[in-house]
């Protein structure tokens, strides 16, 4: 299997994350690809190459345009004030007031940001963009003919929306793999989430449509980030009504749960009859994973990489979390080894 990946994700290294009230170092930094890259060279996984540059096109197909814009600047202007630190948000407009953004680098922070634990650092907005170049040209190279192809992308991307960071997530990758599909001449996509976390950014951008079927499986909102989306009514609205699935599970769900519920997601993807499926590939559902409550172990990551072989259709993996950095890359290369051995 193809991996597409870019250097330029080490551009995104920030050094603090608010976590238990507390700045500790990011449980997403650089060091989860060199892991994942050490062990697809272990295991001979197959070429890796450097992605094309397609430019913003489909990005602003995805995003909003002053949001992609605060992107791009935002590190400047936190500079411009004055501040020493990296560019943490402070403020929101919460319940019952004006949402409109303002003019100072602290409310902008606070009305495009969904959480404080993602802070904006140098070099932030050139590896999103880089990352969402290696999503493109997965699609790229799926749309071309390739059974399944790995997107290596970091920053990952599930938690950004139409026009909200967070997450440690920025532009969303998969979504904007989907819409290449689409771009290209498929007519559905399906967007499939495994990552223990909600993936509440792909959610908001399709919910209204019934182009792209978007499921999730993940730890219960009510216990588990981004807490405010992922429950099971939520179910799309107008023309997306029924095309928007979540699966949210309880604390200590093991793999028996975990797969009964992606085999049933499964059977929804060949009912849709999608052109291409994206899976935002998690692996933070793994048993000793830091900041996750379910219980995989590594060998149940082989069996449902076979699981999704098993939808027989086009699949680009995109990226997403896994912060059991130490074994990130063995969890990661059998979801991919479980694929290509079912595709075989």
């Amino acid at each position: 299997m193809i991996t597409v990946h870019s250097e330029k994700h080490k551009l995104r290294n920030s050094k603090t994350e608010l976590f238990g009230g507390e700045l500790v170092e990011p449980f997403e930094r650089p060091s989860r690809v060199t892991y994942i890259m050490d062990r697809i060279t272990a295991v001979d996984l197959g070429d890796v190459i450097a992605p094309d540059d397609f430019g913003m096109e489909t990005i602003l197909q995805i995003h909003d345009n002053d949001f992609v814009e605060f992107l791009q600047s935002a590190w400047n202007e936190w500079l411009a004030m004055g501040y020493n630190g990296e560019a943490m948000t402070t403020c929101w407009p919460a319940r019952r007031m004006a949402m409109k953004c303002p003019n100072h680098i602290d409310g902008k922070l606070g009305y495009y940001a969904m959480a404080s634990e993602t802070s904006i650092s140098e070099g932030t907005w050139e590896a999103a963009y880089a990352s969402a170049q290696v999503a493109l040209t997965g699609a790229k190279l799926v749309m071309e003919g390739a059974r399944g192809i790995f997107a290596l992308c970091r920053p990952p991307g599930h938690h950004a929306a139409y026009d909200m960071y967070g997450g440690y997530c920025f532009l969303n990758n998969a979504a904007i793999a989907a819409q290449s599909f689409l771009n290209n001449g498929a007519k559905r996509v399906a967007v499939l989430d495994v990552d223990f976390h909600h993936g509440n950014g792909t959610q908001d951008i399709f919910y209204t449509r019934d182009d792209v079927l978007f499921i999730s499986l993940h730890g219960q909102p009510e216990d588990a980030f981004p807490h405010f989306l992922g429950y099971v009514d939520e179910v799309g609205e107008g023309a997306g009504k029924g095309f928007n699935i979540n699966y949210p599970m309880a604390s200590g769900t093991g793999f028996e749960e975990w797969r009964a519920a992606l085999l049933d997601a499964l059977v929804k993807v060949k009912d849709y009859q999608p052109d291409a499926l994206v899976i935002s590939l998690g692996v933070d559902t793994f048993e000793n994973d830091p900041i996750s409550f379910f219980k995989l172990v590594s060998d149940d990551f082989t069996t449902f990489g076979g699981d999704i072989a098993g939808a027989n259709l086009p699949t680009l993996f995109v990226m997403e979390g896994g912060y059991d950095i130490a074994e990130i890359g063995l969890n990661t290369v059998n979801v991919l080894q479980g694929f290509e051995a079912a595709n075989s």
